[in-house]
């Protein structure tokens, strides 16, 4: 699992629009007062939502949560050790790209245990793979709030809130994954990816001899990380203060 981890961590390296390009939508709020109700969804469609669509359950989705429990309080020890189970199966059909199936056993992994922060991760993984960036950064927080010190995932979600920041150009997000990455910084001082991330984040904030020194941090954990179409746009508003990069 960490494998994939931080491979997803590779793939969410942060561009400045020369590559991917992210689309995200508003977090306004409507003022209507009149709005629908939500469609109801099929149990179907539930089980490969985000923990199941935070809908109101409905008493078939009722009646097979509490089959399914019974089940595992027979053939576990407990209830987290099979929510780990069934979350160590789910990061494996994210690896085989088996997304639906995968979201369904974070989901159970998450019935079983809610604070399971592999549930998270993993729903916030599938969510980004399914272009449902909105809900991708909604599970990272709350997995970060399960897990406020683990910083591999605090830095995929620093990514999710600086591709969302070229994207808008929302100060809030620039600022959020800013004190995210400074902390995780803090936490584990050996995890090149904060220090790549966070240099971009002091690029957007203009601090460009600072992203510098966030660069080098970062090439001298993992040289294999360099963006080198990122050090080109950094040298161009400031060349290398060490020289390395010429």
């Amino acid at each position: 699992m960490k494998t994939l981890v931080r491979l997803f961590c590779l793939l969410l390296i942060p561009e400045m629009g020369w590559s991917q390009t992210m689309q995200f939508v508003s977090n306004a709020r409507s003022l209507d007062t009149n709005l629908s109700e939500p469609r109801k969804l099929t149990l179907a469609e539930r089980r490969v939502l985000p923990l199941f669509g935070e809908q109101r359950k409905t008493s078939e989705q009722i009646e097979e949560e509490i089959k399914f429990l019974s089940e595992c309080d027979k053939m576990f020890t407990n209830r987290d050790e099979a929510s780990t189970f069934f979350a160590a199966r789910a990061w494996e059909y994210v690896q085989e790209g088996q997304l639906d199936t995968a979201a369904y056993r974070f989901n159970l992994a998450y019935l079983l245990n809610e604070k399971n922060v592999d549930a998270f991760w993993g729903l916030g993984v599938i969510c980004y793979q399914k272009n449902m960036l909105e809900d991708a950064e909604r599970m990272m927080r709350r997995g970060v709030e399960v897990a406020p010190e683990n910083v591999p995932l605090m830095v995929d979600l620093s990514t999710i809130e600086l591709r969302h920041y070229n994207e808008k150009k929302e100060p809030q997000d620039l600022e959020e994954s800013y004190q995210l990455l400074k902390r995780a910084a803090t936490l584990d001082t050996t995890y090149a990816q904060t220090f790549y991330n966070l240099a971009l984040a002091e690029f957007y904030r203009a601090d460009y001899p600072n992203a510098w020194n966030a660069l080098h941090t970062g090439r001298k954990l993992n040289f294999q990380l360099v963006d080198f179409q990122f050090v080109e746009l950094l040298r161009a508003q400031l060349p290398d203060p060490e020289g390395f990069f010429k």
